[in-house]
């Protein structure tokens, strides 16, 4: 999973100033989402709990709908990103972040798996 999250964060770093002056509200989330990215995949080294793979999770998976909605719908000042399916950085970053979608999930329910059963207390 670290390895998937810092190839996404990678792959926004060459345009986020494109995006900040061209569209600063996506140039912004795209910082916010690169530091959140290393900062998940820092904590992920170290410290394995399901908040990590969760936040992560709900991070990555964000970002896939935002790329998605923004080829689908017209957003403001990104106009010519509809239809626009095969960006290369684009395509890169929706593919490692499925990635880590998709190892959380796994790393979550195994988790959920090795958690012991609580029976409830009988009277």
């Amino acid at each position: 999973m670290v390895p998937a999250m810092l190839t996404a964060a990678a792959a926004h770093l060459p345009v986020i100033a494109v995006h900040l002056e061209e569209a600063p509200y996506i140039g912004v989330l795209f910082v916010v989402l690169t530091a959140a990215c290393v900062g998940l995949a820092s904590v992920a080294v170290s410290w394995d709990p399901p908040a990590v793979y969760a936040l992560s999770a709900l991070t990555c998976g964000s970002a896939v709908l935002a790329y998605a909605a923004t080829r689908l719908v017209s957003f403001p000042l990104l106009a010519g990103d509809v239809g626009y399916w095969l960006e290369p950085l684009g395509v890169l970053s929706v593919a490692s972040e499925s990635v880590v979608v998709l190892t959380a999930a796994f790393a979550l329910a195994a988790a959920r798996r090795a958690m012991p059963r609580v029976r409830p207390l009988q009277a």
